[in-house]
């Protein structure tokens, strides 16, 4: 087969018969390679399945998953990042049961979202690998859930055992969400849902007619992760190149290293990854990167920051980098994950947007060097679904320009919520148009993502967006930790909730807005002159947004915390404030 043509794409509608197509149409082409990096400074050791060893692998699993489990039950995986994930992923959807894609015990501050998930999906199975056996049985010792170690289960386990083609409408696993805005709920995606949009994401970003290789080293626990390393490249047929999350954040030119040596690679992460390599990136290392033949480079944080790829090709163009390959773009693991993208090899759209306006509601332009304007970065078209902008509260569907409540519908579209009747109502309504939580506007057809819903801070009436207050913040004074803090609105003891979801900070006690900040590492807090910290936040704050902040709480690296996916979340940040979680020296 002429490797520079993309595979003939079968019409199968679900993940384990593609990987069998695969498997009996290009057995020896190569499907996923994890490298690992053992030591500081190591170029990888790299392990590779073909697709016919990873069919065989699959099966194996799948017939001890199926021994003494029922169809539909769920299987959680606590494996660390790796092929045996995959596996096993897979193997539960070729079970037919569902997945519930997870993370081992001992990922730093999670333990007690890993419990809530776990007694929230109570699985009748626990997929682990051999280094974390013991610490996954210990955690899961209260449990009835029967724990299979994937890389002891041998090959001879998938003799004599047949799958049953799946249904497309059946649930294919449970897609926890971060918890960024409440707290984590389990969307049912179906099989249909995830071949969807793995076929839209890769339609987006010009895989369907070119061949591309994933690369990633977002965690497969997450929605943008699982669908970009796992489920596109199975719809395709494509190789995907796997890397730690922890390899990443210890040495950064790892994954530049692996976009490089990969010929036309496809890649996401969020914003703070650009800006971490853009800075961590030594001139040493860029000596021998070659980026010029990357496909694109997704960014799905919400919103996009121009700023950051400004930064992030600034740092790489000597070595090739075309900043065209920068693809905005917006998803939610409602809709499995992609929902809209900028397409590769475009020219970036870009808006600066007058604040006021936007606080009202109204998407005007600005002057780009204006102090007021917000710029923001457009997040291209659908791919392949409907969105609209509606009035948050009358569901009326807005003009051009208008900022509302992004609504999407499309084959991709989660069924709902597990055991959450009530939430699937309110937020997949009977309409089939999804409520995303998140706000935002078209112009000149660019999905234009403002916020979060949620996050969104109400003072004396008017809107008030965290994201910028916290970009504000973050420039007053160079010990503040860049993307490591959270605005919010308080009320009082406990926040009062508006019509639109939106935290209304203004009551009878008062008008409260609160910044919690990480100091920068490496730096203690009693060499910091706080006050003169706090005075810089609160100064800038007021000039450019209009806003008196309450308090600015310097707080130790580490301290803000975040949702799976590393965004901040500024609800469990909001939750420990009020709970006067942060010590009180480190205040005003």
């Amino acid at each position: 087969m002429d490797s520079r043509r993309p595979p003939l794409v079968p019409a199968h509608r679900s993940l384990p018969e593609l990987v069998r197509h695969w498997a009996g149409t290009t057995p020896d082409r190569r499907a996923f390679t994890y490298v690992d990096h053992p030591a500081p400074g190591s170029r990888g050791v790299h392990r590779t399945l073909t697709w016919r060893r990873l069919d065989l692998r699959v099966r194996a699993l799948a017939a001890r998953l199926a021994e003494d489990t029922e169809p539909g039950a769920r299987v959680a995986l606590l494996c660390p990042q790796g092929t045996e994930y995959v596996t096993a992923f897979l193997a539960a959807l070729t079970a037919g049961l569902v997945a519930v894609p997870l993370y081992p015990p001992d990922l730093p501050g999670h333990g007690d979202r890993l419990a809530a998930v776990l007694a929230d999906a109570r699985p009748a199975v626990v997929v682990t690998t051999s280094p974390g056996a013991d610490l996954v049985r210990d955690f899961c010792a209260d449990t009835t859930a029967r724990i299979v170690v994937a890389d002891q289960v041998p090959d001879a386990a998938a003799e004599g055992w047949q799958p049953v083609t799946p249904q497309e409408s059946a649930v294919a696993y449970l897609q926890y969400t971060s918890g960024s805005t409440r707290t984590p709920a389990g969307v049912e995606i179906t099989h249909a849902n995830v071949v969807a949009n793995a076929r839209q994401a890769l339609t987006a970003y010009g895989a369907d007619t070119h061949p591309v290789t994933c690369v990633g080293w977002l965690p497969l626990y997450h929605d943008m992760g699982l669908v970009l390393s796992v489920a596109a490249p199975v719809a395709r047929g494509l190789l995907s190149v796997l890397m730690d999350p922890v390899a990443f954040l210890h040495e950064p030119v790892r994954w530049l290293r692996l976009l490089g040596a990969h010929p036309r690679a496809v890649s996401a992460a969020p914003n703070f990854a650009y800006d971490y390599c853009a800075a961590a990136v030594t001139e040493a290392q860029k000596a021998d990167l070659r980026l010029g033949d990357i496909a694109a480079l997704i960014n799905g944080s919400e919103p996009v920051r121009p700023g950051t790829a400004d930064r992030f090709h600034a740092a790489f163009t000597a070595q090739g980098l075309d900043p065209a390959t920068h693809c905005p773009s917006y998803g939610l693991a409602e809709a499995t994950v992609f929902v809209s993208a900028a397409r590769p090899g475009e020219p970036p759209h870009r808006f600066a947007l007058d604040r006021d306006a936007l606080a009202a509601g109204k998407a005007l332009p600005a002057r780009p060097d204006d102090p007021r304007a917000v710029l923001l970065a457009g997040c291209g078209t659908p791919a392949g679904q409907q969105v609209r902008i509606t009035d948050p509260v009358t569901d009326a569907v807005l003009s051009e320009g208008e900022v509302g409540e992004i609504r999407v519908q499309g084959p991709n579209v989660g069924r709902g919520y597990w055991n959450q009747e009530e939430l699937t109502r309110r937020v997949f309504g009977p309409d089939g148009l999804l409520r995303t939580g998140d706000l935002g506007t078209v112009l000149d057809g660019q999905l234009i993502v403002t916020g979060r819903l949620k996050d969104l801070i109400v003072v004396d009436g008017r809107n008030h967006y965290p994201q910028d207050v916290e970009a504000t913040a973050q420039e007053a004074h160079p010990a503040l930790r860049p993307d490591r803090l959270a605005a919010f609105g308080t009320s009082g003891a406990s926040g009062v909730s508006g019509a639109s979801g939106a935290s209304d900070v203004s009551g009878a006690s008062g008008e409260r807005v609160v910044v919690v900040a990480e100091h920068v590492r490496g730096t203690s807090l009693a060499e910091i002159d706080v006050p003169a910290l706090v005075g810089a936040v609160r100064a800038a704050v007021s000039s450019r947004h209009g806003l008196r902040l309450a308090d600015v709480v310097l707080v130790p690296p580490g301290t803000v915390p975040r949702t799976s996916s590393g965004k901040v979340s500024r609800a469990l940040t909001r939750e420990r404030y009020l709970a006067g979680a942060y010590p009180a020296e480190a205040v005003r």
